[in-house]
């Protein structure tokens, strides 16, 4: 019955039937992103993970983030979100607060117990980010550089050799290191360290990292965040050579337009638009076809859903609102131009669907917001199943609502 369903699917979205896999080819990543900075104003916790049912219907949970200095050391961004911060048992995921004394507190005590809880689940610390990766560049310089920078990741996030603790304290809580070094070779957060030398630096540190994990835990996995524009993959990525070192790449399919842009546009179209004025047209398929073309095998490729909306105001121009002049950046809840599924899907307004372009927004006369809810989720699960990717990853797992109803979108599609 899936599979007549999956067929007729594959209808809907152009795809050829005879792409359909077999039944029991399921073995696909379901990931998602804790951001480390979601227990202060989002009050979001570990404990939230499980209760909302997501866990449940997760492979892969990647904790963000964790930094590179710039003596080339993995550090923590934040000790007392990590490890410090007493939990209370309303807070925990068993119930049991942090005792007075105990060596191991904060997040990642609580990740511990979920992994206790959910056996299946693999818990990976993302390395850099936009704001932690200034100093990637310098860190894998050299041979030594990056020998260096890879034993202190293994040692501090994977050994748990945490500042102040018993050595070994936090042993346990993370299965791998999953690279998020926004860009090599080409611009990324202001005052980023950047050299032609990236692109062949990125592999030979991906190869080294994976040996030294190997070496650790012959089960340990490395994975990576890439890039969506094209620009970016050749300026940075030995696209065939690093697949070979990962377990899989999670790939950018979110942010393709936003606010940085003077008119409106689609935050993660999974197909072209034509309508897309653009000299670019980015879409979720064409990042796909992009690694597939330069290498990449498919089933290491895990697409990036967004599990937020990009926003624009003052929209002038009529219609539907699509592809129109902006005044500037919508308000959100936590910065300007972005708001959560969770709050995007009460907002009043009209929305538009395009099944073609599998892309969602509302428009309500003035402000114009482009994002995924559950059909979207679907329609991209469907794509992904359809051709015989790896998998789907949520950014980020705080921004779903309640019931976990992105998270269980793509579930239904991809256990």
């Amino acid at each position: 019955m899936k599979k007549k369903i999956l067929i007729a699917l594959s209808l809907l979205l152009g795809l050829s039937a005879v792409s359909v896999p077999a039944e029991a080819d399921s073995d696909f990543k379901r990931v998602a992103y804790f951001v480390q900075w979601g227990v202060y104003g989002r009050n979001y916790h570990v404990r939230d993970v499980d209760v909302t049912g997501a866990a449940a219907k997760l492979t892969h949970l990647n904790y963000a983030f964790g930094f590179v200095n710039a003596e080339g050391a993995c550090y923590s961004a934040d000790p007392w979100a990590d490890w410090q911060r007493p939990v209370p048992a309303e807070q925990s995921v068993d119930g049991v607060a942090d005792e007075p004394g105990q060596a191991l507190n904060g997040n990642l005590n609580q990740l511990r117990k979920l992994k206790s809880k959910h056996r299946g689940l693999k818990v990976m610390i993302s390395l850099g980010g936009w704001t932690g990766s200034a100093h990637f560049s310098d860190a894998v310089l050299t041979p030594e550089s990056r020998s260096a920078l890879a034993t202190s990741c293994i040692d501090l996030w994977l050994r748990g050799d945490l500042p102040g603790l018993p050595a070994g304290a936090g042993a346990g809580v993370f299965d791998g290191i999953d690279l998020d070094w926004e860009w090599p070779g080409s611009s990324g957060a202001e005052g980023n360290v950047i050299r032609p030398e990236d692109k062949r630096n990125f592999t030979l540190f991906a190869s080294e990292l994976r040996r030294q994990l190997r070496a650790y835990s012959p089960g340990a996995q490395l994975s990576a965040f890439l890039p969506a524009a094209a620009a970016k993959i050749d300026a940075g990525f030995e696209v065939r050579q690093v697949f070979k070192q990962l377990d899989f790449a999670t790939v950018q399919g979110y942010d393709l337009h936003g606010t940085w842009e003077p008119q409106t546009g689609h935050n993660g179209n999974l197909f072209t638009d034509r309508r897309d004025p653009n000299p670019v047209r980015y879409s979720v398929d064409q990042t796909v076809r992009d690694y597939l073309s330069r290498g990449a095998p498919a089933r290491k490729l895990v697409v990036g859903v967004p599990a937020y909306g990009q926003g624009w105001t003052g929209v002038t121009g009529g219609g539907d609102g699509l592809y129109k002049p902006a005044t500037g950046p919508a308000p959100g809840k936590w910065a300007p131009g972005t708001e959560d599924y969770k709050d995007l899907a009460s907002k009043p307004g009209k929305r538009h669907r395009d099944l073609r372009t599998g892309a969602l927004w509302l428009y309500d006369g003035n402000e114009f917001w482009s994002y995924d809810d559950p059909a979207a989720m679907v329609q991209k699960a469907a794509y992904i199943r359809l051709k015989g990717l790896g998998g789907s990853m949520i950014w980020s797992i705080d921004q779903d609502d309640s019931r976990a109803s992105l998270t269980s979108a793509l579930y239904s599609v991809l256990r």
